[in-house]
Formats: structure tokens, C-alpha cells, sequence
């Protein structure tokens, strides 16, 4: 199991973390990756893109002109695809590009895309965001000062509101919910931060407090000496 070091915002070392294997190394599936990120792009898109067909098309109900005589080609309507001003032939018409991506197949992308990341050394964790107040100089000065280069995703917990206030107006920082994290921010940022609550797999399972022990029940009185004697015989 490989470990990163921890450091605070100001780069002071606070330990280390390990790197559950399972999530961070495992080997990329680029089939996987590819596909998942694939859709995720297409569900992006809109699907509002709409061209007119001949039909649609305002005008064109007259014929240009008679069908024969004049030498030139028989049209029938001014609205064809091929003049100018016509419908368009087998145009885009609004569709829906969502596609369904098994639920795996994203939890094996999310893991090939953070093993491809901790293959490169390009993982960090940091013991906590400690910000008072929304300060973007004081989150620059906190990537560089921790070394993190190029675009950065920062991975954050749902009530670290003062963090994500922090980093959203740096173009190079990209703050996202740990519950959001996706293969495709990964792969489009050079560098995945984690603190130790977030960082996948590092939360251990509290130990179960010990149970009760079940009441004894009460012992059963001591059995009767064996049965009475036979009466005497006559």
C-alpha cells in the first residue's frame, strides 16, 4: 500500500496517509475511461440545435416556373434543399444525447482515473483547509506554497464552505464536492488534492462498541433427588 505525506496549507508536515489500493492501485482501463468519459461529455450537451426542413421552410408553395418549354430544369418548389434559401436535407433536429453508463463501469473509471494520477505522484493530501474567511491571495499562496502546479482539483467535504468560497475564483483551481468527484475532472487537472476527510478509503470502520451480554438466565433448581423410594413390599 503506497502513502503520501500530509502537509498543512502553510507546508508544515503532518504525518502521512495511505493509499487504499483498491481505489489507487489499480490498473487504468482506458476502454473504461473512454467510454465513461464519453458520455459524460454527451449528457453535457444541450440537444437544442434544430435546422428546417423543406417543409418548414416560409415560402416555396408556388412552381417556379412551367414544367416544360422554358429549357431549363423542372423544379418543383423554390424551398428544395438545393436553392438557396431551401430546407435543409437530414439537418440536426433537437434529440436528447444522454447515454446510460452502468454504475461500475463509473466507479471503475473514477478508480482507473485516480490510479493514473497517484502513478504519476500527482496526489496530495493536506490535514485540513483551516480558512477563517473567503480569502482567494491566501488559497493562491497555499498552492504554491505546497508546490501544486498547473490546474488543480481540490477536493472538498459538503460543510467546507469557507474552502470552496476560497479557491472558485482561481482559474487554476477547480474546488469539487467529494461526492461529485468524476474520471474526467481528474484526468483534466494535473493535480488531485485531498484532505484526510475526504481522501477515498482512508476512513476506517469505528470499531463496533462490545455488546451487552445476553442475561444468564436463572439455573433451574436442582432436580429431585431420584424418584422416592418403591414401597416397601407387602
Amino acid at each position: 500500500m503506497a502513502s503520501v505525506d500530509v502537509r498543512t496549507r502553510t507546508g508544515d508536515a503532518a504525518g502521512s496517509a495511505d493509499l487504499d489500493d483498491a481505489v489507487f492501485g489499480i490498473t487504468p482501463n482506458q476502454a473504461v475511461l473512454h467510454q465513461v468519459v464519453t458520455a459524460q461529455l454527451a449528457a453535457a450537451r444541450r440537444g437544442t440545435h434544430n435546422t428546417l426542413t423543406r417543409a418548414e421552410v416560409r415560402g416555396g408553395g408556388a412552381k417556379p416556373w412551367r414544367q416544360k418549354g422554358t429549357g431549363r430544369a423542372r423544379q418543383g418548389s423554390s424551398r428544395s434543399p438545393h436553392w438557396a434559401g431551401g430546407g435543409v436535407a437530414m439537418g440536426p433536429k433537437p434529440r436528447d444525447y444522454t447515454q446510460k453508463t452502468p454504475k461500475k463501469m463509473v466507479q471503475l473509471a473514477l478508480r482507473s482515473a485516480l490510479s493514473d494520477r497517484a502513478a504519476e505522484g500527482k496526489v496530495a493530501v493536506v490535514d485540513a483547509w483551516d480558512f477563517t474567511a473567503p480569502k482567494t491571495r491566501e488559497a493562491n499562496e497555499a498552492l504554491e506554497t505546497l508546490g501544486l502546479t498547473g490546474k488543480v482539483l481540490v477536493v472538498l467535504d459538503r460543510d467546507e464552505v469557507t474552502t470552496a468560497k476560497s479557491f472558485r475564483n482561481l482559474p487554476r483551481a477547480h474546488p469539487i464536492l467529494a461526492a461529485e468527484l468524476n474520471a474526467y475532472d481528474i484526468l483534466c487537472s494535473d493535480w488531485v488534492v485531498f484532505t484526510r476527510a475526504t481522501l477515498p478509503g482512508a476512513v476506517q470502520a469505528a470499531a463496533a462498541p462490545p455488546t451487552a451480554s445476553a442475561p444468564t438466565e436463572p439455573e433451574a433448581p436442582a432436580a429431585a433427588s431420584e424418584a422416592a423410594p418403591a414401597e416397601e413390599q407387602a
